[in-house]
């Protein structure tokens, strides 16, 4: 009975981790501002990128689960090599949103406190990096992620109760749009499943031991959870920013989800945003951290043993970044950028590995899976190119 309920821990602890790696101030700010642009139609951009969502992450962790093996030796035995670049872009772009998830912690802490928002970084940082110094980091980690999951989801759904949202519309909407926004499908389905955070609960799962072809319905369950929390606040914060647009209520531009939250429940929303904002960038922190460093342990014996050293190195390098220099825009667009391939070659390499004896035995690949698999390949490899040639123009603008 212990070992069972160990191991739906665990599942639920790699829900959460991915969940709340996805919802980070990206996310919020994301969300809110497609909701003031799309209005209801917004819903059907969350319902197709869900759909996308699920397309990726139900491959990249059924692979991953019956090959036994983490991302980056997967892709270095699809190619060898390969798997030491979608390490490289990973652990780049973990670092680069890591110091905004950093930011957003101390923006938090600012809302709730009145504290500067570089000592806010700094404290968030420091619990961060108790959670990865404890005797069963692994536990404290899945424990945190899920307690702070739920409070942001549940304050949420609170201030959606003060918005006073239209419903029927929304629901309209979400199956017949009045218009389709194809960026931000896409910019939804990166925020959601790329770069690093798709992997973050399929490492977990591995990291614990959840693996081989007798786990996959287990692991397919989990994956599809995770999609579902992380939608069901994307979801919730869609309902709480149509509903302050529905007044014909305008959002400040300089913190368009803040401004949801004090405009839907006054001063009470404002400090409901800081708690939201400070669970949403720390557990960001906490998932970036633990999941780039996954994708180097296996490369140095040495970084295996000492691989907690490293990623409280990793946080403390983000913090030290944000305090100092703040965010530094132009390479900040360059690593989103370059992040916006990650998802492609990733979940193609995936596929492809998918039908290697050498690398899932006798194991068969559900065909519809490959299909799904494929079309978001498609559409995120052209989407990230796009984003990568406009980006880099920016740069030298």
């Amino acid at each position: 009975m212990e070992k069972k309920d160990n191991k739906w821990r665990i599942l639920l602890g790699a829900v959460f981790l991915m969940a709340t790696s996805a919802i980070g101030p990206g996310f919020l700010t994301q969300t809110t501002v497609f909701t003031q642009q799309l209005a209801a139609s917004f819903g059907f951009v969350i319902l197709i990128s869900i759909i996308l969502d699920i397309g990726a992450q139900a491959n990249i962790w059924r692979i991953i689960a019956v090959s036994e093996k983490r991302a980056q030796d997967i892709a270095n035995e699809v190619l060898p090599g390969l798997g030491y670049v979608i390490a490289g872009l990973i652990v780049l772009g973990g670092l680069a949103f890591n110091i905004g998830n950093v930011g957003g912690a101390g923006l938090g802490i600012n809302v709730l406190f009145g504290m500067s928002a570089e000592m806010g970084a700094i404290v968030s940082a420091v619990i961060a990096i108790i959670i990865f110094l404890v005797k069963e980091a692994g536990k404290m980690m899945d424990r945190f992620t899920q307690i702070l999951g739920i409070v942001m989801i549940g304050l949420t759904l609170y201030v959606v109760w003060t918005a006073h949202p239209p419903l029927g519309e929304a629901v309209v909407r979400t199956i017949v749009p009045e218009k389709v926004d194809f960026l931000a499908i896409v910019t939804l389905v990166g925020g959601t499943v790329g770069g690093y955070i798709t992997f973050s609960g399929g490492h977990r799962l591995l990291d614990a031991g959840i693996k081989g072809k007798n786990s996959l319905p287990e692991v397919t369950k989990s994956a599809i959870s995770a999609i579902g929390v992380a939608s069901l606040m994307r979801i919730l914060l869609f309902l709480a920013a149509l509903g302050v647009v529905a007044q014909g209520l305008t959002l400040d531009e300089a913190n368009p989800p803040a401004s949801v939250f004090r405009l839907a429940a006054g001063e009470i929303g404002y400090k409901l945003f800081g708690i939201v904002m400070w669970a949403a960038a720390i557990t960001s922190v906490v998932g970036s951290a633990y999941t780039s460093m996954t994708f180097i342990r296996t490369f140095h014996p040495f970084i295996e043993k000492y691989h907690r050293f490293f990623i409280v190195l990793f946080i403390i390098a983000s913090t030290l970044v944000f305090v100092f220099i703040g965010r530094p825009v132009k390479t900040l667009i360059l690593v989103g950028a370059l992040n916006g391939l990650v998802l492609p070659v990733s979940l193609g390499v995936m596929l492809i590995a998918a039908y290697k004896r050498t690398i899932v035995g006798d194991y068969k690949h559900p065909l519809w899976l490959t299909i799904f698999g494929g079309i978001v390949v498609i559409l995120m490899a052209y989407m990230g190119i796009y984003t990568l040639v406009h980006q880099l123009s920016q740069l030298f603008e």
